[in-house]
């Protein structure tokens, strides 16, 4: 599932996120999804989430539970 697509994420999910300070990086931070900030059904970058942990970032990757 892509990370890009607002309709595959939903709070409770597992994800791997890349945070604002770590976009040169790349970076990946894993968490459970809180919010989903992105309202556009999709984003090129990713879809922007808060975490259950305050941190905000887009989605990489969703995690198979």
């Amino acid at each position: 599932m892509s990370g890009q697509v607002r309709s595959n994420i939903r709070p409770g999910l597992e994800v791997d996120i890349v945070l604002k300070q770590d976009q040169p990086s790349g970076k990946l931070t894993r968490g459970i999804v809180k919010d989903i900030l992105t309202n556009s059904a999709q984003h090129p970058h990713g879809i922007k989430v808060r975490l259950t942990n305050g941190q905000v970032g887009r989605v990489q990757a969703i995690i198979k539970s």
